[in-house]
């Protein structure tokens, strides 16, 4: 019954007014600008929770917005520590030219995460479509070489390819974080059953934390939450987190870091927040159900 309301909700989506689709973003999105994103982690960080700050917009198709979009990293990492704020940044590599040249994505993305070295903070790779996780995880593995140790990636359980990516990065002991992943991906290259995805989110997360990999536990599911309290019950704080979306299940994040755990919330601003609500909502049903409830204030499980 819950994934009918999921999907009833993403289906009346582009029926609904832009101010109703405005004020149902504004609950996991900053707003348009940088001065909102430092606001809400402000506010975040007062409530013993971390962030990581993403600038939305990807799939960029000229050069010179990929490095307009490098100079707006450096102004969020620069907002980050002129604000004292406990947050890091996550980038995409379609926002910094990966589908226009390869060099160019690296060139910029390596910009980006020397200008975190230099003032002492972490950069987070987001994981695409399927069509560039292996360019993607060429490209961590290239900036780990070059000696970035203040860059991390992001690994989906719904692909079927991640525990073997796990293995060919074991080496590095990668700063991963851990999700179901938002795309729809045809059945050769992820799993479809809503159980299959979770079991293979356990999977990947006992192989990343017997790999002695540092893991941000992203998921909303109660299910996953509870097998990730399990398996971390006996670790010390610094050896993980969780992570959740901004404006989602606060209620129960809230509880997390009561009980002591670090928690980093996902914080997006940008001017293009319509676009990454539809898109996000419609590739994620589950999100809306969850935003829904909240509405609604029966934030349970």
């Amino acid at each position: 019954m819950a994934n009918v309301v999921d999907r009833a909700v993403v289906r009346l989506l582009p029926a609904i007014p832009k101010p109703i689709v405005r004020k149902i973003s504004n609950r996991y999105i900053a707003g348009p600008t940088l001065e909102d994103a430092c606001r809400v982690v402000s506010r975040l960080n007062t409530a013993g929770k971390m962030a990581t700050i993403d600038v939305l917009g990807e799939h960029i198709d000229e050069p010179e917005q990929a490095r307009a979009l490098v100079d707006e990293h450096d102004g969020v990492l620069d907002a980050i520590e002129r604000n004292g704020l406990d947050s890091n940044v996550s980038i995409k590599l379609t926002a910094l030219g990966l589908t226009i040249d390869r060099d160019l994505c690296l060139e910029n993305t390596e910009a980006v995460v020397e200008h975190a070295a230099e003032s002492g903070n972490f950069v987070r790779i987001d994981m695409e479509e399927s069509t560039h996780t292996t360019q993607t995880l060429e490209i961590y593995r290239e900036l780990r070489g070059r000696g970035f140790d203040n860059v991390g990636v992001v690994l989906q359980s719904r692909l079927r390819r991640t525990l073997r990516d796990i293995r060919s990065l074991a080496d590095l002991r990668p700063n991963v974080r851990l999700c179901k992943g938002i795309y729809l991906e045809p059945p050769l290259v992820a799993y479809q059953g809503y159980q299959e995805v979770r079991d293979n989110f356990v999977a990947a997360l006992d192989l990343l934390l017997g790999g002695g990999s540092y893991v941000g536990i992203a998921t909303h599911d109660e299910w996953l939450l509870e097998r990730g309290l399990e398996r971390v019950a006996d670790m010390g704080r610094e050896e993980y987190e969780f992570q959740m979306l901004l404006g989602v299940r606060e209620l129960r994040g809230d509880k997390l870091v009561k009980e002591g755990h670090r928690l980093r919330i996902y914080t997006p601003y940008g001017r293009q927040w319509r676009e990454y609500s539809m898109r996000r909502l419609q590739e994620n049903p589950k999100i809306a159900g969850y935003i829904l409830a909240d509405l609604l204030g029966v934030n349970g499980k």
